[in-house]
């Protein structure tokens, strides 16, 4: 159970702050709270304010004794939703996620997110390519307690 318990080790409230990097550079300021669920699965719930939109994003961390791996249920109130498996790394552990979606304007794009957790830190990566141009939107924010 040392997989759950490494889950659970990162249940609190996090802060993190960071820049998305597009045509212009912003500053991103998050919240992230992980909660104990249940089966041993472990809640999260955040959000983060940029350009004056605020971004949410929840869903589970758990252990899929079945597939034997890490799995991170997402969705958002953007265009996104999916399953990120999770793989250790080290003493990290990397949560992916990729799909591809149309954002309000009907734009073909493609996101891609990664939450790392990694010695009681917390870093979360994303990246949106908007297909069509190949414009690219970048942030990187950690988090703390």
């Amino acid at each position: 159970r040392a997989d759950v318990e490494l889950l659970q080790s990162y249940v609190g409230d996090w802060r993190g702050k960071g820049e998305m990097v597009g045509a212009e550079t912003e500053t991103v300021v998050c919240r992230l709270s992980l909660s104990k669920g249940n089966q041993d699965k472990v809640n999260y719930s955040g959000r983060c304010s940029l350009a004056g939109t605020v971004l949410s994003v929840n869903g589970t961390l758990a252990y899929n004794d079945g597939a034997n791996r890490f799995e991170a249920a997402m969705s958002s109130n953007a265009t996104f939703s999916g399953l990120a498996v999770g793989k250790r790394q080290g003493s990290a552990l990397v949560f992916n996620l990729k799909e591809r979606n149309k954002d309000e304007a009907g734009n073909d794009l493609t996101l891609s997110a990664a939450i790392t957790l990694r010695q009681e830190k917390i870093n979360v990566d994303f990246k949106v390519m908007f297909n069509a141009t190949g414009e690219t939107l970048t942030a990187s924010v950690p988090f703390s307690k």
